[in-house]
Formats: C-alpha cells, structure tokens, sequence
C-alpha cells in the first residue's frame, strides 16, 4: 500500500514540477534564466557541500558516486518559499516566489551499489521590469518559463572506500520573453515576443574516497565533473503593433515579422572537488570548490551579449552538521541533527552598466535541523538562508533573500522484500 502511494505522489508531484513558475529575479531576465543548483535541502543547509559527503539514508545529487552507500529505499521530495527585496540606488521593491525543488527515489542494488531517478527545474525565468523615461517612452520587458532536468544516477564501491558513478540527464522546457514599448506622441505601441524551446542531454561522472582514521575519526574526498554540453533553443519570435484599451487589453494590429529562431546554449564543464571530516552519525564538516566555464549561447535571448556577458564562474562552500545522540532515548532533541554552512559565489554573469561589465556575486548563510520522525529511519528537513546577490553600484540591482526549506526523506529497508505469510 505504501509504495503505491509514494509511486502516485512521485507522479504528482512531478507534474507541479513541469508547470511551476518559480522564480521573481531581475537576474532571470538573462540567459535561460536563474540557475538551480541540485542539492537537497540537507546540502543546503551546510551551504551546498556533498560531493565527498557519504549517508546511508539521505540522497546526494552533487555525486553520484554517493549513491553506493544507499541502505534503504528513499523518496525524498523538497520545497522553498524564497521572499526577496530588490534594491537599486533609491528604490525597493519586495517580492515572494514557492517552488518545488527536487522529487527523488533512490534504493540499493546489493551492498555496494546504489540508483536514483529524479526530476529537479535546471533554470527559471520570471521577471516583471518596467523601464521609463520622464512620461515621454515606457518599455515594460516581461518573461516566464523555465527548463527541468529529468535524471538517473548510479554508484557502485570498485574497491575498499572507492567509489564512482555516473548520471545521465535530459534537459528540456520553454522560455517566453516579451518588449512592450510605448511612446506618449504615438497613438501605437509595439511589442516583441520570443519563445523558445530547450532541449539536450547532460553527463555527470563523479568518484569518492573514505579512509578511517584513529579515534573513529573517518576522512572523506570527493569529486565530480558535469560535462560539457550543447542545448539546443529552437522557435521563433515577432513584433507587431498594437492598441492599448483603457482597462490594459492588447488589441493587435500590423505584423511587422514572424519568423524562427534557431540556436545553441554551450554549458561548460563544471568540476567540484571536496574534502570532509568527522564520525559517522556524530558530526561532520567538509568543504566544497567548484569551477565552471564560461556559458555561451547565439544571440537568441532577449537579453543579447550587447547587454551582459558571461565569465568563468566558481564558488567555495563549507558546513556540516552536529548530531547530539542519534539513538537517545529520554531526548527527542538530542536525535536531531544540527545543520549550518556559508557559500561564496561569482556567478561568471557580467551585466553591462555606462561604460564596463560589473560581475555579480552572490553570499549566502545557512542554518538547518534534520527532525526525525517517530520509530522510523525518515525525517523532515527545514532550512534557513539569508543571502545577498549583485549590487547596486554602477546602477545595478542587489538582491536581498530569505529562503525556507522544506523537504521529506521517507526511508525503508524492506522496500523489495515480499511479504511471508505463515
């Protein structure tokens, strides 16, 4: 009965995947959109470590490799309600976004060897930004939309403490960018409509380490590589005069083109690398690196490279988590696991300002509890991140947000055990 029921909410839950809209940043107005980075609300919670992170219980979608240490069956499903505040050098402006961020399932093949499948958004776009010029022209630019990633990962011990593994995805979805521009003397207006289709595939293969040392202190390294990929970013887009009624509807008038739009993303190679520490199902602190190209993509956005460009990219993370006595009797509290990490991050976007590009960074603190449900392996995971991105130097946007997150990890060890009857 249990598995029929996770199977219908895997379903479920991965159709508000496909049709959510779940982003609210200025910097999704760039590219494909804001990036998703695939951690689970127990990696964010420790500022996105875990590529040499090994759990017997919790997925980890930095590396797939990890999926070897798997001992039960797990569906993991995770959220995050992110309330963000733009500024720029006068103004600000506040808004909310609710997004689902991961449904996984992940079980053990044997004792030394793991799978999981999943659906994760990959990027989002959804921004709303209003342009205007003392009442004499306003240019209102808007987009929605956004790419999944849908994947299947495998990891298998080759030897004493050695992992590998390996993940295929396919990336698809649809971005929707529109220019609506009006002049106060011109009884017209105009408008501009992209929409584009993204498709193609992604490989990730990753490998990990664990040594134990003395004292029952265990030293893990990690690493992965997503491999460079080409997206491809087929449709076509218009522009056409228009009317505007007095209650807002768009009446159109002359076409002035329509035609197809056809072009490629190049996502870069991304490397991460990580080293950790600690005893198992007592504490644990590790740390992240990650590097990655410069994105490259055709003149097909909206945004176009007139506007921002991008630059190599990487970030640094460390965190970890403290659990006082996991098998505690008499304290609820002492089996939760205590969470907390930092990330720094340039992005690689440079966005063009009077004369130069600036770069935009992005900072962010985290703070996490792992509650475990009664007489079970599963529990609820929450998170909190504050984080601050961009600037508002050389007439740029910073953002101020505060995420919360929320996910599920449902464990069973007798998964693909048949019932006896006696």
């Amino acid at each position: 009965m249990i598995k029929r029921f996770l199977v219908g909410v895997f379903v479920c839950t991965a159709s508000a995947v496909l049709a959510q809209r779940n982003s609210a940043s200025p910097y999704s107005y760039f590219g494909i959109g804001e990036n998703f980075e695939a951690v689970t609300v127990e990696q964010a919670s420790m500022g996105g470590i875990g590529v040499a992170m090994k759990d017997n219980f919790h997925l980890n979608f930095t590396n797939p490799a990890s999926n070897a240490d798997l001992r039960a069956a797990t569906y993991a499903i995770g959220g995050s309600l992110t309330f963000l505040t733009v500024k720029e050098q006068n103004t600000s402006q506040s808004g909310n976004s609710t997004n689902l961020r991961y449904i996984s399932l992940g079980f053990p093949i044997g004792t030394k060897a793991g799978f999981s499948v999943g659906l994760q958004p990959f990027s989002s776009v959804g921004y709303s930004l209003l342009e205007s010029n003392n009442d004499v022209e306003a240019t209102l630019y808007r987009g929605e939309g956004g790419t999944n990633k849908i994947y299947a990962s495998l990891g298998s011990y080759v030897y004493e403490g050695v992992s590998i593994g390996a993940e295929a995805a396919f990336i698809f979805g649809n971005i929707d960018n529109s220019i609506l521009n009006q002049r106060a003397d011109v009884m017209l207006a105009t408008k501009y409509e992209e929409s584009l289709n993204i498709r193609g595939g992604q490989f990730k293969l990753g490998a990990q380490y664990k040594k134990e040392l003395k004292n029952k202190l265990e030293l893990y390294t990690g690493a992965s590589f997503t491999l460079s990929t080409d997206l491809t970013a087929r449709g076509n887009e218009k522009m056409y005069s228009l009317t505007l009624s007095g209650t807002g509807l768009e009446v159109p008038r002359d076409e002035l083109f329509n035609r197809s739009l056809n072009g490629d993303i190049n996502v870069p190679l991304k490397s991460v690398f990580g080293v950790g520490i600690g005893k198992v199902n007592k504490w644990y602190i590790g740390a992240n690196q990650q590097f990655q190209g410069a994105l490259k993509s055709d003149n097909v956005f909206v945004a176009n490279g007139n506007t921002y460009q991008y630059d190599d990219s990487k970030k640094f993370a460390i965190g970890g988590y403290y659990i006082p006595k996991i098998n505690s009797i008499s304290s609820y509290w002492d089996r939760v696991t205590y969470r907390a990490g930092l990330r720094f991050e340039d992005t690689g976007l440079l966005v063009k300002t009077t004369e130069n590009f600036t770069d935009v960074k992005d900072f962010g603190i985290n703070v996490g509890l792992g509650l475990p449900l009664p007489k079970q392996l599963s529990n609820v995971n929450v998170g909190f991140e504050y984080g601050q991105r961009g600037t508002t130097s050389n007439n740029l946007i910073k953002e101020n947000y505060f995420n919360v997150r929320l996910s599920l990890s449902l464990n069973s060890i007798n998964w693909f055990n048949k019932r006896r009857i006696d």
